[in-house]
């Protein structure tokens, strides 16, 4: 395994620099996978900014804003980590509303955000056109492995044993579920850049895993 330390900056500057060679249909796809704690919205967040500073249209979105209903994710209970894995975010939707718009044939425009998890109804959030030379950025676990239309990935990975130890007892249920996804997906191996991320700020990238 070769792997490199980088700065956060440093960081965003590589894949951006990559990302902008990284073309779709109707704009790229990208997909930033991993738990909350790996920093996949604070790096989609900066990958946005970068992009915009260097004149293209860049949209995040997270899967948090693509949850199921209440009544359907939790019909099981609040704390199964299978229902959690697989039934807790809408993947369809999110295919439908934010990756089908820039496959061929689409209109370039996507969904910021399907579902409120607070209210448990629709935000009803405008829709963003983003165009032939923007990007969306979809930021969130378990987004590898399911046949979604992405044009790159970024899998941010943090090993079990950090990640027993500063995930908050609150969300220890959901350990198994981020567990049976790293087993069944290799979402190290499955995505197209790899980034440790034990100590978010501290990144580093994997730059061959063998």
């Amino acid at each position: 395994m070769r792997v490199r330390p980088i700065t956060h900056e440093a960081l965003v500057t590589e894949l951006a620099d990559q990302l902008l060679h990284v073309a779709g249909p109707l704009g790229s796809r990208i997909a930033l996978d991993g738990h909350p704690l790996t920093g996949t919205r604070e790096l989609a967040d900066s990958l946005v900014e970068e992009l915009r500073a260097r004149g293209r249209r860049a949209v995040r979105v997270s899967t948090w804003d693509y949850l199921r209903p209440a009544s359907l994710r939790l019909e099981r209970g609040r704390t199964d980590p299978e229902v959690f894995l697989h039934d807790w975010f809408d993947f369809a939707g999110l295919s439908r509303e934010v990756l089908a718009p820039l496959a061929a044939g689409g209109d370039g425009c996507v969904l910021p955000a399907l579902w409120d998890p607070d209210s448990d109804r629709s935000p009803r959030e405008p829709r963003t056109e983003v165009g032939e030379n923007g990007a969306v950025l979809v930021e969130g676990p378990f987004l590898l492995g399911k046949q979604l239309d992405f044009d790159f990935s970024v899998h941010l990975w943090m090993s079990e044993k950090v990640l027993r130890r500063k995930v908050p007892t609150e969300d220890e249920w959901q350990l198994p579920a981020y567990s049976e996804y790293a087993q069944r997906t290799r979402p190290e191996r499955v995505a197209d850049r790899l980034v440790r991320a034990d100590r978010p700020e501290r990144p580093a990238l994997v730059d061959s895993l063998d």
